[in-house]
């Protein structure tokens, strides 16, 4: 579980989420219920990542894979076209993150050190702080062009311990990091 702290602070570069079974709102990037019967609560980091259809038949051949429900949504389609590619990010007005990082470049979050990903794809794999963190192409970005299969390759990153262990991490924007860990750890391999 990773345990960031109660900080009553709602940023105004916050996703918020509503949970109808608990009648909660949850703040996206730290995983805190900030309103209704579960506020204060920490959500549990899970491991997880996010691949290309590709590289998941390539990893896991005869895996099980949800089909898409029935309905009106029209998967595979981006509401926010060219929203990665912005100078700035909508409806955010805190300060830009330090070290002339662009506010929507992608960084990977571990705890509270961020590794920005273009680092990662320049070098493939770095060990440091006692992760490894590699990059491999192949995954669009679902926030580029409006249909996500033709987005930039964002690639998919992988971190796992010292003994070799998947574990919990985000690839989000540097803006956010900067605006929930404004003292966090930015790995620049300088």
């Amino acid at each position: 579980m990773l345990d960031f702290g109660v900080t009553g602070k709602l940023h105004n570069s916050d996703m918020v989420m509503y949970n109808h079974q608990t009648h909660s709102w949850w703040q996206q990037a730290q995983g805190l219920a900030i309103v209704g019967k579960r506020i204060g609560t920490q959500l549990t980091a899970l491991t997880s990542c996010i691949e290309s259809w590709d590289q998941f038949r390539a990893r896991a051949q005869g895996g099980i894979l949800m089909d898409e429900p029935a309905g009106g949504r029209q998967y595979g389609r981006n509401p926010y076209a060219r929203y990665d590619s912005s100078v700035r990010p909508s409806l955010y007005s805190g300060d830009p993150p330090p070290h002339g990082i662009q506010p929507l470049a992608r960084i990977v979050r571990v705890g509270t050190r961020a590794w920005p990903l273009t680092r990662l794809r320049g070098a493939g794999i770095v060990h440091e702080a006692g992760v490894t963190l590699s990059w491999e192409a192949g995954r669009a970005s679902a926030l580029d062009a409006e249909r996500i299969s033709e987005g930039r390759d964002v690639g998919t990153v992988r971190v796992r311990d010292a003994r070799g262990r998947n574990m919990a991490h985000d690839v989000l924007f540097a803006f956010a990091f900067h605006a929930f860990w404004p003292d966090g750890v930015w790995m620049l391999g300088q």
